[in-house]
């Protein structure tokens, strides 16, 4: 049997992605999104308009898009109320989130260079697409406060455990495990694997979601 309901947010799973970008002093920002999907070699991004990843990709045009496996669930809940905004945006005040100047440091996580942009890649995410930014809209209803990023893929580096042997253009379905952000939860492989602190700081315990990013 169908009910008509009226769900907060229309969230069903989406991966999770540790978004790096360049601060205006070269500074490394690490930030969690799952407001992500891809086309082609172009993925587009639903982000918080008053974050620092936002106010980066905007100024520099360049990211990487880290997509972490179930593995790391920790690590990126330890990011979910860090933020790289000096002055902490009131609406994410009210949710206890606090400004950090090293994310990285913050998450246990180590930086790899990257190739084609400028910001680092996360080590130990076992995929890293180094992207460069080609329009950033509007999204949603009026003052909805969230902005669309049209990202295009220029670099791809993924774990070589993860491609069908002997072949680096197809990657093993079953071997990627990717950690993905169902309803503010964290799963992997069909099980909620990490109780998430950003369900916590939403008062989140039913179906509703958030865009995630700082």
């Amino acid at each position: 049997m169908h009910l008509t309901v009226e769900p907060r947010v229309l969230y069903f799973g989406t991966p999770v992605v540790l978004l790096s970008t360049s601060n205006e002093d070269g500074s490394a920002n690490l930030a969690p999104m799952s407001s992500a999907w891809w086309v082609g070699q172009s993925c587009m991004l639903g982000l918080d308009e008053t974050s620092q990843s936002t106010k980066n990709l905007i100024r520099t045009g360049e990211c990487v898009l880290n997509l972490a496996s179930a593995e790391l669930a920790d690590a990126v809940d330890r990011l979910a109320l860090l933020t790289g905004s000096r002055v902490v945006p009131d609406h994410k005040l009210r949710k206890g989130y606090r400004y950090e100047s090293d994310k990285f440091g913050a998450a246990g996580l180590s930086r790899t260079a990257s190739e084609k942009v400028s910001p680092p890649r996360v080590t130990q995410c076992p995929v890293h697409l180094e992207a460069v930014v080609d329009r950033v809209h509007p999204f949603g209803e009026e003052d909805s406060g969230v902005v669309a990023v049209d990202a295009r893929v220029v670099r791809v580096h993924v774990e070589e455990n993860l491609l069908v042997p002997g072949n680096r253009r197809h990657i093993d379905a079953d071997r990627w495990d990717p950690l993905i952000m169902k309803f503010c939860e964290f799963y992997g492989n069909s099980q909620n694997v990490h109780p998430s602190r950003l369900a916590s700081a939403w008062g989140i315990l039913g179906p509703t979601a958030a865009v995630a990013d700082s």
